[in-house]
């Protein structure tokens, strides 16, 4: 079984703890607001929203997906930091077995913050990963993040 870890961040204008809370701790209330042509919902089927969470998306008619399922690992809410997990759903195919995330927020000195993102495929079987084919997905959340950072940013009393 393969197994590819990768790393990205960027950096926002917008304050850690907004970006976090928005981002992580109520995304399944925001992000189908945000983006109904993408996400039709996000429902809490397990937990309170802490570690052991388990969240399933449900993807907006006519979109490639139906859903996916994924389950929050830790949940450091002073630290901005969260980890979860790719659990299930038709995005995995039947090549990829899950994916862990790791996602911090950092302050930085302009007011902003920096995101740091760490994610760990873990390949089904014999199947052989390869970084192009886990580009788009990649890039779909680096849309929704800049879906919500400009929200927040358009909405300076949100999430505060």
């Amino acid at each position: 079984m393969g197994v590819i870890k990768l790393s990205q961040e960027f950096t926002s204008p917008v304050d850690a703890a907004r970006l976090f809370k928005a981002l992580i701790i109520d995304s399944h209330n925001l992000i189908p607001k945000l983006m109904p042509q993408a996400i039709k919902s996000i429902e809490i089927i397990q937990g309170d929203g802490g570690a052991g969470t388990i969240k399933q998306i449900n993807f907006a008619e006519g979109t490639r997906f139906k859903y996916m399922k994924n389950r929050i690992d830790t949940l450091d809410v002073e630290n901005l930091m969260c980890k979860y997990t790719l659990i299930e759903g038709d995005v995995l195919e039947d090549k990829i077995k899950s994916i862990a995330y790791e996602v911090r927020f950092e302050p930085s000195a302009n007011g902003g913050c920096v995101c740091k993102m760490m994610s760990e495929y873990q390949a089904a079987g014999d199947f052989e990963i390869n970084e192009e084919e886990i580009k788009g997905g990649k890039e779909r959340a680096m849309g929704m993040y800049k879906v919500v950072e400009a929200y927040l940013f358009e909405s300076p009393g949100a999430y505060e």
